[in-house]
């Protein structure tokens, strides 16, 4: 028997992985690592920007938290989940940090769509809050990037209020049908027509970064006086809020203040970068939670400074590559629209020459019945002029008999002088009949020369019409009419992801640190089990923090329309508002539209002064 026996390899354990849109299954060894797990979902969905995301699960106090790289899964009191005779261990794929611009950072398609699907999960769960009007705003993009493009041809009144849009805070607080909800987010819906999913959503997320909850994580804490308050981490700094009020910070830190980072159990000290200030100190709830807040402050500072560095290689080459491959499906939507205003002009051509058939097949009906007409005319004046012919003839045998009557009367008029004076006197009187006869005989004679010269008229135009009919028929033969069939191949367009394992921002270091002073282009520690963490001040910090902030109002600037249209909403709606069902965030947020207050215009007035006053208007609190 040999001495040593040999370690049983190839044991497994299933893993199931959560992302909101989707749910992945896997084995992984016994063995595995955190990750190894990361980089297996990274792998899988094809994310390169792995550095904003993370591994949340429940643990077996009931705690969340994020899996820790460095360790073993098995190690690390994960839930097991029974499922089919198997005890499956699940995660929630998640974002963990936020950028501080998206349309700037966000490079993947993929990315992209991960944070629409987080952020518009918080707002509807109202675990951020969105104003009414902003929140039918953020709705329309949604439909856009569900749907498409609105189609009124297609559109079914009640297709929007079966879907999830709204917060149900927002439908509560108004005397609104889901109807009448779904017409003022169609309004704005039909507005986005040619808008892609992929701008749809970054549009989603633009107006998302500029709610005050946005990608703020709290954490209840206390000061020395013991004053409930709470601790907000983001992706510029830390924040601390007022217990009721979880909008405006009562003052804040950015991250180029703060010079190190460490807790003592639930103590928890930020010592900021000015040597004469005092630290920064604060108490929270559970140890617990002081590793997850330093977790938290780690990752954020590293990606504060990180966006303030000249992108590296494999960023500049991503933003390469999804520049070009935004410019290939513009230029195949460009080409599809193109195709498809195209084949639009086709069926109206078609439309059009179907209504010149129509009035042709008109003109001809009223040209064959003007014809008939015609023909039945001319078959009229034909029978008049043969009636006219034999009361001519009848009348001219009349006369004939009474010429041979007067001859007859003048012979036996010799008889006798009565009798020739008789004969005189009917003489005169045949005469005066004759004459009479005559001169009918003429009028008859005329009449039936005029109807014989208009039966030729008749005739005539008969022969015309049949001519005119003729010449349309043989024009028509000759015309190509239009395809009616024609049929237009449209190229679709399928997106395109590589699988590429994105290495990690910042390695981890190893764990059973209380304190470790570090420069920013170290390595950062691991968070899972350090006490501190060393923060250094960029030089060129401060002028980025402003040139940032340029940007940004310039952007408020630019979005004075939607501003208005967003104002012109919320005085439309304000008359069906139940008092009653507002919330302290809904006053609070009135309160900020009253006095003009935005989320950017907050942070500069909470970030002005020394940080020494800062501190000491904390230990006020």
């Amino acid at each position: 028997m040999p001495p040593f026996r040999r370690k049983k390899s190839g044991k497994s354990f299933p893993v199931k992985v959560c992302t909101l849109d989707a749910e992945l299954e896997f084995n992984l060894e016994w063995r595995a690592t955190g990750r190894d797990l990361f980089d297996l979902v990274c792998r899988t969905i094809g994310l390169r920007e792995t550095y904003y995301f993370g591994l949340q699960f429940e643990d077996s106090k009931g705690l969340i938290s994020w899996l820790k790289m460095d360790k073993k899964v098995q190690d690390q009191c994960v839930i097991k989940v029974q499922d089919n005779q198997q005890a499956t261990t699940t995660f929630m794929f998640l974002a963990k940090f936020y950028p501080e611009d998206v349309a700037d950072e966000l490079v993947q398609e993929v990315t992209q769509h991960l944070f629409f699907l987080q952020v518009k999960q918080a707002i509807l769960s109202m675990d951020i809050y969105c104003p009414p009007e902003a929140s039918v705003l953020l709705a329309s993009y949604a439909v856009q990037a569900k749907f498409g493009d609105y189609e009124e041809d297609t559109y079914k009144p009640g297709m929007l209020a079966s879907e999830d849009l709204l917060p149900q805070r927002v439908i509560d607080q108004y005397q609104m049908t889901l109807e009448m909800w779904e017409e003022r987010i169609k309004v704005w819906y039909a507005d986005h027509r040619g808008m892609s999913r992929d701008e749809a959503e970054m549009e989603y997320l633009k107006i998302a970064q500029d709610l005050e909850m946005y990608g703020v994580n709290y954490f209840p804490i206390t000061n020395k006086k013991e004053t409930e308050l709470w601790l907000g981490v983001t992706a510029l700094g830390l924040n601390v809020y007022e217990k009721e009020n979880k909008l405006q910070p009562k003052m804040t830190f950015t991250w180029s203040e703060i010079r190190h980072i460490s807790f003592d159990d639930k103590k928890f000290i930020i010592k900021p970068a000015e040597k004469n200030s005092p630290n920064f100190v604060f108490i929270s709830k559970k140890v617990r939670m002081n590793k997850l807040i330093l977790s938290l402050c780690i990752g954020n500072h590293d990606l504060f400074m990180h966006r303030r560095k000249p992108d590296s290689m494999e960023m500049q080459q991503m933003k390469a590559a999804a520049k070009e491959e935004k410019q290939r499906r513009q230029i195949q939507r460009n080409r599809l629209a193109r195709e498809k205003q195209l084949r639009e002009e086709a069926e109206r051509e078609r439309a059009a020459m179907e209504q010149r058939l129509l009035q042709y097949q008109e003109e001809i009906r009223l040209a064959n019945e003007a014809l008939r007409r015609s023909e039945e005319t001319a078959d009229l004046l034909a029978e008049k002029s043969r009636v006219a012919e034999e009361e001519a003839m009848l009348l001219s045998r009349k006369a004939t008999e009474a010429e041979q009557e007067i001859t007859r009367i003048r012979l036996n008029a010799l008889k006798t002088e009565e009798e020739k004076v008789n004969l005189e006197r009917k003489t005169r009187e045949a005469e005066m009949l004759t004459a009479r006869l005559v001169e009918e005989s003429e009028r008859r004679a005329a009449e039936a020369n005029k109807l014989k010269e208009e039966l030729l008229r008749a005739r005539v135009a008969e022969k015309e019409a049949k001519e005119k009919l003729l010449d349309f028929l043989s024009r028509n033969t000759y015309t190509s009419p239009l395809t009616v069939g024609s049929t237009y191949e449209l190229v679709s367009m399928q997106p395109v992801s590589g699988l590429y394992p994105g290495p990690p921002l910042s390695p981890e270091l190893p764990a059973d640190l209380r304190t470790l002073p570090l420069e920013s282009e170290q390595a950062p520690p691991s968070p899972a089990d350090l006490t501190s963490y060393e923060l250094m001040a960029h030089a060129d910090v401060d002028q980025l923090s402003l040139e940032i902030e340029k940007e940004r109002v310039e952007y408020l600037e630019k979005s004075k329309h939607l501003q208005n249209q967003l104002r012109e909403l919320r005085n439309e709606i304000e008359v069906l508002k139940v008092g009653e069902k507002q919330s302290e965030l809904d006053q609070i947020h009135e309160e900020q539209v009253r006095l003009g207050e935005t989320k950017y215009s907050t942070l500069r007035k909470v970030k002005s002064g020394s940080t020494k006053s800062r501190v000491a208007f904390f230990e006020e609190l």
